[in-house]
């Protein structure tokens, strides 16, 4: 309820606002949140953006437009704009560089090393920045089978887990469809993804489960998002089909799957990743965000 409505409403007879609760709705109107911001939503979910879908629109503008929504951090910036986001109050929620390739990754011996002496040195920059997450990607099959897969990315990720433990570093695969977006990737469905996970036993490797890409790969996003939410510890929205606004022009119940992932505990970030179609992006964008605040 906002204060006009409360307003409105404390006209209308007794019984229907407390006077005795409007200090304290107020209040939380004007609570600050961690970052010094004063979001205009009830911040349930951590809210994050992804860069990429905003690109026309320069970094420190776009921070400081994503701050006044009540946007806490956006994902997917490399090392040379964390700074401009972080003057801003926001952090850096998923980290990557121009190295990350979706499809030379982990599940190709061939690529180990030079992954490897890549991302330790992104693992400690984000370290240094206090970056939690940074991204990473199984690569195509080529016509490799999901078990051989599995194990050239242990042996890949592995000593790379072990160095990011150190330094407070979550190393994160993408989950991506194969069937519209990315043809022939392997992590393209959560049964995939999790099996890695537990191969490589490591607290620091999780997922990014994309509700857009696993719309499309498996559907029962609630269900699956309930049985595997452990091995999760990112979340991209898209509208299906087309990756357009989460809106009621698509067919996700986003409502309904922000509270599954509440639900579940989830404390980590929820990155709007549609492509607006909007003349007013950020309008496109302050849409999405509250239909994701629950």
């Amino acid at each position: 309820m906002n204060r006009r409505n409360l307003l409105k409403n404390l006209g209308l007879g007794a019984g229907i606002v407390s006077l005795a609760g409007v200090p304290k709705i107020f209040a939380s109107e004007s609570k600050e949140n961690e970052y010094g911001i004063n979001p205009p939503h009830k911040s349930k979910i951590n809210h994050s953006v992804c860069r990429w879908c905003y690109q026309d629109i320069p970094l420190q503008e776009f921070a400081k437009a994503c701050a006044e929504m009540g946007i806490k951090a956006i994902d997917l910036l490399k090392p040379s704009e964390w700074e401009v986001v972080e003057k801003e109050g926001l952090v850096c929620s998923m980290a990557t560089d121009t190295f990350a390739n979706i499809t030379e990754g982990f599940n190709n011996p061939a690529n180990h090393e030079k992954l490897q002496k890549d991302y330790k040195g992104l693992i400690k920059k984000a370290s240094e920045h206090k970056i939690k997450n940074v991204i990473c990607f199984s690569g195509n099959r080529n016509g490799m089978d999901n078990e051989t897969g599995i194990e050239n990315c242990v042996i890949g990720l592995t000593p790379l887990l072990e160095y990011a433990e150190e330094l407070n570093v979550n190393l994160v695969m993408e989950l991506l469809n194969s069937k519209v977006d990315h043809d022939d990737y392997m992590c393209d469905r959560t049964e995939w993804g999790v099996a890695l996970a537990k191969a490589l036993d490591k607290p620091n490797f999780k997922l990014l489960y994309d509700i857009y890409h696993m719309q499309i790969m498996e559907g029962d996003v609630i269900r699956t998002i309930r049985d595997n939410h452990k091995y999760i510890n990112h979340y991209h929205t898209g509208g299906v089909p087309g990756r357009n606004e989460i809106n009621d022009s698509q067919e996700l119940n986003y409502p309904a799957i922000m509270e599954a992932i509440y639900e579940t505990g989830f404390d980590g970030f929820v990155a709007q990743e549609f492509i607006p179609t909007y003349d007013d992006k950020l309008s496109a964008l302050r849409e999405g965000i509250r239909i994701c605040d629950i």
